[in-house]
């Protein structure tokens, strides 16, 4: 049995790494007017990040020996989780680069808007992917193997069962539904690939819905690392399969089975690893099924489950609402760029999401004064990093755009423009909803996130028909600036008081998630 007393409070997603101890940031006034001052404090705060970095675990008998082995592990899962995204970001140029020559625009458009549509079933597992997570650290804490095994088999048999509910009402309606007029294709190539190309991705899809459970299982014993290793593995499996069908003339549907079956086989040997060696007794039976850990996973996830609602009908529903109203090859035009602002995006996700568990701990320890001075220095330092990087990829969108794919996509400043507009929203979204789950606050999230998405639908689809492409991207960042606005008023006047919701009854408090 484990007695690891660290992992009590794990990161929400097995690719949420830490830096560093929030004490060794440097503060957002020093580092503005004296130059060289901040720049030295800066320097110390790389210094100290570097000494988490080492395989050796530091001695946890003493409270600073805890925190920081917290860090250490966190910090490995921050270098394993940037070398994979780093790995993902190349497979993707490259994917992106071969397959818009290969398959011309409207095929490729065919083939974003299958992915926006298979997206938005990312809500399939009701939440019970972060469920799971908050649930299997609670059982680490307590060195209870038996509810991890309970709660790993109960949430892996409840995700297989919504698998093939899922597939039988698939395999019902898709005969029925005319798939080249839903993708409004009409090219006789593109029109007879629409619907096996989306059977392809619905199969693989609800493959990875209950083998998921081993990822989630990592993140609640804070293995991230095991995690990202895996996924790079994925990775560069699909690109070369993608090459390899690509030498002998595949069609659109081969070519989704090539990247998705690559990822799979790391999903698999993910699976092989994980309960063959580091886990054994945590692979899932259906003897260990219990109704009660069904439940407690279900109900952990229920607000998890609101949100990601929410979040399908921000930027993926640009894709479909683009295809409709301008056509297939817009989409082009407009994925094609907004695939590098979201990289900006998920660079400043990698940086303050770690911070979600380091809240609901210092708020379990009544270090209110921490948590306020952490956010205030993580909203600065993220907004001055990324924005400004967002306006510079803006500026020279167009040669970029061009060196990566070719002439075929063109996108123009007021496109550009409204993404680096976005990529300002997203930056200081993740910085907020970071603390906002930390300090337990997950309804409020939620409730915001619904009415950003139904603002974000009714503006895109008027927006979209009056200004075309730009419209589309300034209705997401008038969605998106509301909703912000309002979150960042209302972590600010929570943060101000002493007692927090779930915190100011008990010293333990509540776990992010548990709502």
């Amino acid at each position: 049995m484990s007695s690891d007393p660290l992992t009590k409070n794990p990161p929400p997603s097995a690719d949420a790494p830490s830096l560093a101890p929030a004490e060794t940031l440097p503060s957002a006034a020093a580092a503005i007017p004296g130059g060289l001052p901040g720049l030295q404090r800066i320097l110390d705060s790389a210094r100290s990040l570097k000494g988490l970095l080492r395989l050796r675990p530091f001695d946890t008998a003493t409270e600073e020996g805890r925190s920081r082995e917290r860090y250490r592990r966190a910090a490995l899962t921050t270098l394993s989780s940037v070398l994979s995204r780093a790995v993902t970001v190349v497979a993707s140029l490259i994917t992106v680069r071969l397959t818009v020559l290969y398959l011309g625009t409207e095929r490729y458009g065919l083939w974003m808007t299958i992915t926006s549509v298979v997206s938005m079933l990312v809500f399939a597992d009701l939440g019970m992917g972060n469920g799971l997570v908050n649930a299997i650290s609670d059982a680490h804490g307590r060195d209870d193997d038996e509810a991890a095994h309970r709660y790993m088999s109960s949430a892996f048999f409840m995700l297989l069962g919504i698998a093939i509910l899922l597939f039988g009402v698939f395999a019902l309606i898709y005969p029925f539904i005319s798939w080249p007029r839903i993708f409004n294709v009409s090219s006789p190539v593109a029109v007879r690939e629409a619907g096996p190309a989306m059977v392809v991705f619905i199969v693989c899809f609800l493959l990875n819905l209950p083998l998921d459970v081993v990822q989630r299982l990592q993140t609640g014993y804070q293995e991230g690392f095991a995690t990202n290793t895996w996924r790079a593995v994925g990775s560069v499996l699909g690109v070369a399969n993608l090459i390899a069908a690509m030498h002998f003339g595949c069609g659109l549907p081969m070519l989704i089975l090539a990247i998705l079956g690559g990822q799979l086989i790391g999903v698999a040997g993910n699976w092989v690893h994980e309960f063959g060696w580091t886990h054994r007794r945590l692979y899932p039976q259906w003897s260990y099924f219990q109704s009660a850990a069904a439940r407690k996973i279900l109900g952990i996830g229920m607000w998890f489950f609101l949100g990601q609602v929410s979040a399908v009908f921000m930027i993926p529903l640009d894709n479909i609402v683009i295809a409709q109203i301008l056509g297939p090859e817009a989409v082009t035009q407009y994925s094609v760029p907004m695939r590098i602002f979201i990289l900006i995006t998920t660079i400043s996700a990698m940086v303050v999401y770690p911070l979600w568990p380091a809240y609901g701990e210092a708020l379990s320890r009544g270090d209110f004064h921490w948590v306020k001075r952490t956010f205030d220095r993580s909203l600065f330092y993220n907004l001055a990093v990324f924005a400004p990087l967002g306006v510079v990829v803006a500026a020279l969108g167009k040669p970029l755009v061009h060196l990566w794919v070719g002439p075929e996509v063109q996108p123009t400043y007021p496109l550009l423009f409204g993404m680096a507009v976005w990529t300002v929203c997203g930056v200081a979204a993740n910085a907020i909803n970071s603390c906002l789950s930390g300090i337990n606050e997950v309804k409020f999230q939620a409730v915001v996130a619904l009415g950003m998405a139904v603002l974000n639908i009714v503006l895109k689809i008027l927006m979209a028909r009056d200004f075309g492409l730009s419209g589309v991207i300034w209705a997401a960042v008038i969605a998106y600036s509301s909703g912000i606005a309002f979150m960042a008023v209302y972590v600010q006047k929570r943060l101000a008081k002493n007692v927090l919701p779930g915190y100011g009854e008990s010293p333990a408090g509540v776990r992010p998630g548990e709502g």
